[in-house]
């Protein structure tokens, strides 16, 4: 099926062809039409399948039909969770946009750098915000933007910002849109009780999901290392040396952001070109990092879960899971920084003793049973401690929201809805 048959315009197609898409994605296809038609979508795939492009092709066909129609108001809103992932989406959204008849302006806002360029930008309205939450709040309290003619709305990596960390600036930027307006909600995953979220928010959607669809799942090598947890850097240093000039760039996450500076030093101290990647790390610098890591650069970098989401590094071989991540859904963000685009992709984790169990969670969520390996001279001499879980949930993050998280899921949601949420004394 190719672009043009989806009604995009002969612009699109070009833009679509020089960004490396020789026919639609199964989310491209399926989510093209209904967003050109107006409707609501909440739209599920894997990662690195061609989500941006899925929401960016058709908002940027409908936004240059009406461009002629008033001024240069906001009437395109992307929030996304993470800088990284807004630097990048508003790259893709220019990129496509290269060829229009009509320019449009397309502003980008993130915390970690100055506001005052960013406030400048805005000068003479802009037709698209590409935004992380907080900063884009900081945007309107300066009285930079107006939402008050966003006619469409697209959450990306939705899952992520109705979580806890975000329902309550979401809730307030919510309740600055317009009631009437297209809701977009993009995501890999769409946990249970997040859907039942977002789908408050939606009116009569079109619901695409190509989650293990035929020719849709990604080419990635999921393996599975033993091994004791205070060995896991000499493990990681044996490997990256093994297939040194095979694993061209490889990206390991780690639980927190001193291990990320640990783990970093002591192989950079061992001569392997490696540099941690973490939310204290100033904004610039991890735009360097990134930039630097795309162009192999850097042979290794250590990231806490901020890299897990939505960062697109073309042709990265290998994905090592130094420490497991809290819930099985991180697990397939993670991975899936790998494996992009039609690649094939390696995907390692390190179980030690300890981690056995939630490992075999991650496992029973993903419906995934893989085999344990043992590398010689690394063989693990822990054993587990069994531990007794009386709350039934495993103890992974997310499997049952708190009081506290309901609450604030529920603000959300009534501000969503343009109500306002009762308060208990």
């Amino acid at each position: 099926m190719p672009f043009d048959s989806l009604g995009l315009a002969p612009a699109l197609v070009q833009a679509a062809a020089e960004s490396g898409y020789a026919a639609p994605t199964a989310i491209q296809a399926a989510a093209i039409p209904a967003i050109l038609q107006g409707r609501d979508l909440r739209g599920s795939a894997q990662t690195g399948s061609g989500k941006t492009a899925a929401f960016s092709l058709p908002l940027l066909q409908r936004l240059v039909a009406e461009r002629a129609q008033g001024s240069r108001r906001v009437r395109a809103l992307v929030l996304v969770p993470t800088r990284e992932l807004a630097a990048q989406v508003g790259e893709t959204m220019r990129s496509l946009a290269q060829h229009l008849p009509e320019r449009l302006k397309i502003v980008v806002a993130f915390g970690g750098v100055s506001i005052n360029p960013q406030m400048m930008s805005l000068r003479g309205g802009a037709d698209i915000v590409v935004a992380t939450p907080g900063r884009l709040l900081d945007l309107v309290d300066h009285n930079a933007l107006k939402l008050d003619a966003v006619s469409t709305l697209v959450l990306d990596e939705a899952d992520r910002l109705f979580d806890l960390g975000f329902a309550e600036e979401l809730g307030r930027i919510l309740a600055l849109l317009p009631k009437q307006r297209q809701n977009l909600l993009f995501s890999a995953t769409f946990p249970s009780a997040i859907q039942a979220l977002a789908d408050g928010m939606l009116r009569d959607p079109a619901v695409v999901d190509v989650q293990g669809e035929p020719g849709t799942e990604p080419n990635i090598v999921q393996r599975v290392i033993e091994v004791d947890a205070i060995r896991r850097t000499q493990l990681l240093r044996h490997l990256l040396k093994q297939h040194e000039g095979e694993w061209d760039r490889v990206l390991v996450f780690v639980a927190t952001q001193h291990a990320a500076q640990t783990v970093a030093e002591k192989l950079y101290k061992n001569g392997i070109y490696a540099v941690p990647f973490h939310g204290d790390i100033a904004q610039g610098t991890r735009t360097d990092i990134l930039s630097q890591f795309k162009q192999s650069r850097w042979d290794v970098v250590i990231a806490t879960d901020l890299a897990a989401r939505g960062i697109d590094i073309a042709q990265l071989p290998v994905v090592i899971n130094y420490d497991l991540p809290r819930s099985p859904t991180d697990y397939i963000h993670r991975i899936g920084r790998t494996g992009r685009a039609g690649e094939s992709g390696l995907a390692i984790s390190f179980v030690s003793a300890a981690t056995e169990a939630h490992f075999r969670l991650i496992e029973k969520r993903q419906g995934l049973s893989l085999p344990r390996e043992r590398v010689e001279g690394f063989e693990p001499t822990e054993v587990a401690v069994p531990v007794v879980d009386a709350s039934g949930t495993g103890g992974v993050k997310g499997k049952r929201p708190s009081k506290k998280d309901k609450l604030r899921a529920a603000a959300a949601l009534a501000a969503a809805r343009g109500e306002t949420p009762e308060k208990n004394d």
